[in-house]
């Protein structure tokens, strides 16, 4: 197969963990027979820096233009520490999200055996996790209307949903629970909010389309207190932006590091690839950023693609890079820690 794939490494370490990616990318493409065409695009802090926008059109005409988009992390201190900038990393995010027609953000939370005990819960409590959030994300308080009043003194965000987009990514969950256990939650605060009222009565109606899998709907403070004592009972949940944005991050630790979990975004046409975790930009060039992240995007990209021996065969040495402790810092446990560099040719080398 040939492949052509924009790569848009960011800000931070995501060019550090992205080199890893595109190494293992590389072997898995010699192995298979496959041909990777690398199409490399500025975002983020380094597109601002380079013309003044985060998400200029040359990258999104390369990433529309691509079979896939891998994507390591944006943002930078200057940007954080400055409300009053007008031009953020994040807004590039945002931006390629909307233009790209990327609704649908796919989080899997996973443990791996030989990290149970590294986890900040307990190991009984963790044991056999294997759930996917698929989070909304292009609608909702994020892209809804904003602004200040009575001089400055009052601010807002409003939070709108149509029937349609919640529509589409249920449809996406009843569609993943169908390939798994056949389970479906619906998290939302529909004791409060109109817009999970929408979400709710919109998931209750689709039922009737899938009368295998089992829907359950739950609250989202409920869900974030369950997801730390039994999150091993969840298997497809789905949500709207701004939850899905903070639980997927809660749930993310349960492995034992934020540098393990991947994601995609995906929509009609294109699906985006990238690491959970954020630019990190304190280890940016130290050589000690986990690529595995990074790394494990690359599988869900080429299962993607159909190509699920290919994503498994990422998965796998992976797997044994953990059990054989070839892994940066964060997971070394003072142990030997080797290097993002060290790790990305270890796994390469392995495939």
């Amino acid at each position: 197969m040939k492949l052509n794939i924009a790569l848009l490494a960011g800000d931070g370490i995501g060019p550090e963990v992205i080199d890893q990616a595109v190494k293992v990318c590389d072997a898995v493409a010699t192995k298979f027979n496959h041909e990777i065409n690398w199409k490399p695009a500025l975002t983020g802090a380094a597109a601002i820096d380079a013309c003044g926008e985060p998400y200029p059109d040359e990258t999104h005409e390369i990433c529309v233009n691509s079979d896939a988009v891998l994507f390591g992390a944006i943002g930078h201190p200057r940007f954080d520490n400055d409300p009053s900038a007008k031009v953020r990393p994040e807004q590039g995010l945002l931006k390629m999200r909307k233009k790209l027609g990327l609704f649908a953000n796919v989080r899997p939370t996973f443990t791996f055996p030989s990290l149970l005990d590294k986890s900040p819960l307990k190991r009984e409590r963790i044991e056999g996790t294997d759930l996917v959030f698929l989070r909304e994300l292009t609608g909702g308080i994020y892209f809804g209307e904003k602004g200040r009043r009575d001089g400055g003194e009052t601010a807002f965000d409003n939070c709108v949903y149509t029937r349609a987009e919640v529509q589409r990514l249920a449809k996406k969950g009843f569609e993943l629970a169908m390939t798994r256990s056949k389970k479906l939650c619906c998290v939302d605060k529909a004791n409060v909010l109109e817009t999970s009222r929408l979400w709710r009565e919109t998931v209750q109606a689709m039922e009737k389309d899938y009368p295998e899998v089992t829907v359950s709907y739950e609250f989202v403070d409920a869900v974030a207190m369950r997801l730390v004592q039994w999150p091993n009972s969840y298997d497809v949940l789905i949500t709207e932006n701004l939850f899905g944005d903070i639980l997927t991050d809660e749930a993310s630790v349960i492995s034992g590091s934020m540098g393990l979990m991947p994601s995609a975004s995906l929509g009609t046409d294109i699906g985006l690839f990238e690491p959970i975790h954020g630019s990190y930009p304190q280890a940016t060039g130290l050589n000690i950023a986990n690529p595995m992240a990074t790394v494990l995007s690359a599988a869900m990209m080429f299962e993607n693609f159909g190509l699920q021996e290919e994503g498994q065969v990422i998965r796998d040495a992976v797997n044994k890079a953990l059990n054989e402790g070839i892994v940066t810092e964060d997971l070394a446990d003072g142990g030997k820690a080797y290097g993002t560099k060290e790790v990305g040719d270890w796994l390469a080398a392995a495939i």
